[in-house]
């Protein structure tokens, strides 16, 4: 009878297993599925007193779930309308703070809008457009002549971080005046932009500074160990027998 009784109770639990699949979906499934329980079986209670020291019972395991968030502001504010939401806006207790709702939870923000989706010459990047535009908008002297020189050359150094290859200073002007509209034409001038060698130069050593960043440990504690002068040889003590 024993036997029988174990073998029936055995088949009444393989029969009343649980999977996830089978489940309710979680709203935030951080807090598990006893606490989602809890706040559904609060919001099944009629008795509107019963219903809010529930509530307030919830509220305290909820903050004892993240007590190093105890001391973040508005922890509380965020606690109760976690217990919303997780209630799917069905639980009607008295809240401390205004009770969100679901169309504000459901707002989409506005899509980003991007400065440049598809720029011609990329190797430039945005700013020099910026510059180009701001060079547009100055009047005619010698400060703005010396702020399209300085465009000019950048563009030359952009363009042989890009193509390591040399570029002559046209094809650098013809950029430029496309890039501006055909307000800034230098392709007539007798102007010239810097050495190709000396912009390379600049190039690979701000590449090189980038790289190398802090010194590491090891070579540190490598220089200290040689700073001045020999490295120490090992002394043999004469007190050892």
């Amino acid at each position: 009878m024993i036997e029988k009784y174990k073998r029936e109770a055995a088949s009444d639990v393989v029969y009343n297993l649980e999977y996830n699949s089978e489940r309710q979906r979680l709203i935030i499934p951080e807090y598990g599925r006893h606490l989602q329980k809890l706040i559904d079986q609060a919001t099944a209670i009629e008795d509107d007193e019963t219903r809010n020291k529930a509530a307030k019972y919830i509220i305290q395991v909820m903050g004892s779930l993240n007590p190093h968030l105890r001391d973040v502001p508005d922890f509380q504010h965020k606690l109760w309308d976690q217990l919303f939401i997780m209630s799917d806006f069905k639980l009607n207790v008295d809240s401390p703070y205004p009770i969100p709702s679901r169309e504000v939870l459901e707002l989409k923000p506005d899509a980003l809008q991007y400065p440049q989706n598809f720029p011609k010459y990329r190797f430039y990047g945005n700013n020099i457009k910026y510059m180009i535009d701001v060079a547009n908008k100055w009047e005619e002297g010698e400060m703005k002549n010396a702020l399209v020189m300085v465009i000019a050359n950048h563009m030359k150094k952009s363009f042989l971080s890009w193509n390591k290859d040399t570029v002559k200073d046209d094809v650098i002007f013809e950029h430029l005046y496309e890039l501006s509209g055909g307000k800034i034409n230098l392709l007539q001038s007798t102007e010239e932009l810097l050495n190709t060698t000396d912009l390379m130069r600049t190039n690979k050593r701000m590449s090189n500074k980038t790289a190398s960043g802090a010194q590491p440990k090891n070579q540190n504690n490598k220089n200290n160990n040689n700073k001045g002068g020999q490295k120490k040889t090992f002394q043999k003590n004469n007190n050892q027998k």
